[in-house]
């Protein structure tokens, strides 16, 4: 990663299942090594469950400061955000990856921040798209959720990462699979694809088909598989 070209803050949000918080992990994790102060925030505060903190151990050892609301990981559910995260997106230093929830609600979180990522203007916002979670299988699903995304949160998308997988079943099949659907969700949105993400292993059969591909480790606990489609 070029240290040069990467914005300061970096957010990313989706609907459930669309594995944003695998993502923002990996994301991090990648910027330690062109920044020497990186944070990471998990403003999740619908979903207790799948969460950043899950990768807590893997962020610590790469010195990756993670900032999340002391109820993660439980079975409460509270709009309390963490007080640090509001000092994040002020120091201007670190650089700032952001977690944001799985709907309109949880980008309500991000909304309190808006005003000064917007004023600084060195962001990107990334929507995460999953086409085989049922919520977001369809295309115009997607561009919906991101309508409802933006209105809550106040901040404008930059563009798209697919990350479409079936978990620890994913094939490579599946993936090119997801390319027509990714470009829809372009096309409907005005947003350009970012990258595909795609698991480590799947990275040399897939890299010769499908533009911008980013290998990506898994972290964060995984809601669902094959098996449940």
């Amino acid at each position: 990663m070029d240290g040069k070209t990467v914005k300061r803050v970096t957010v990313f949000a989706g609907h459930y299942g669309s594995g944003k918080t695998n993502v923002a992990v990996n994301c991090a994790l990648e910027q330690r090594k062109s920044f020497e102060r990186v944070a990471i925030a998990d403003l999740d505060i619908v979903n207790p469950y799948f969460r950043s903190k899950d990768a807590t151990d893997v962020l610590e050892e790469n010195g990756v400061r993670l900032i999340s609301s002391p109820f993660a990981n439980s079975n409460v559910d509270t709009p309390a955000l963490p007080a640090e995260a509001y000092a994040l997106v002020h120091d201007r230093d670190s650089q700032a990856v952001i977690d944001v929830g799985g709907d309109d609600r949880g980008a309500l979180a991000l909304g309190r921040y808006a005003a000064d990522i917007k004023e600084e203007n060195d962001y990107e916002a990334y929507l995460v798209i999953n086409m085989y979670r049922p919520l977001t299988a369809k295309a115009s699903d997607c561009a919906e959720i991101m309508h409802e995304i933006e209105v809550s949160s106040s901040v404008p998308f930059t563009g798209i990462i697919n990350n479409s997988n079936l978990g620890s079943a994913t094939t490579a099949e599946d993936v090119l699979a997801s390319v027509e659907y990714a470009n829809e969700v372009s096309r409907l949105t005005g947003l350009p694809i970012a990258y595909t993400c795609v698991k480590s292993e799947l990275f040399s059969s897939l890299n010769n088909k499908i533009e911008n591909l980013k290998p990506i480790r898994l972290y964060v606990r995984q809601s669902f598989d094959k098996k449940e489609e």
